[in-house]
């Protein structure tokens, strides 16, 4: 028979694995303009392999940022991304079109610029 204290335990690390296991792998992505303010309005896409990005096709997930310039993707893989953000005649080529391997299970925070 198990004692009181082994249970407790044991039901503390199963309800600390279960809430680690809640959260998906996700992005949220602020997009700033050239002088760093916020872009509410942007398009943004997300590829994972460079060639459908070249030829934009195949998008893996898109959104559009909110007023505050932040856009999020939720239940994603742990993997690089390319990312196109597109509002008017301004958009990131140039500079910050992949981000780095997102960390699973955890919401992973990356800044754009677009010029």
């Amino acid at each position: 028979m198990k004692t009181p204290i082994k249970i407790s335990i044991a039901v503390c690390v199963f309800v600390a694995l279960s809430a680690f296991q809640i959260i998906k792998t996700q992005i949220a992505i602020t997009i700033r303009n050239d002088l760093g303010n916020t872009e509410a309005g942007v398009k943004v896409m997300l590829f994972d392999k460079e060639e459908d990005y070249t030829k934009e096709v195949n998008v893996v997930a898109e959104g559009e940022t909110d007023e505050k310039g932040v856009v999020k993707f939720k239940e994603l893989k742990a993997a690089s991304y390319y990312v196109i953000a597109r509002k008017g005649d301004m958009d990131n080529s140039g500079g910050g079109e992949q981000t780095g391997k997102l960390e699973a299970n955890r919401v992973n925070k990356v800044t754009i610029v677009i010029q």
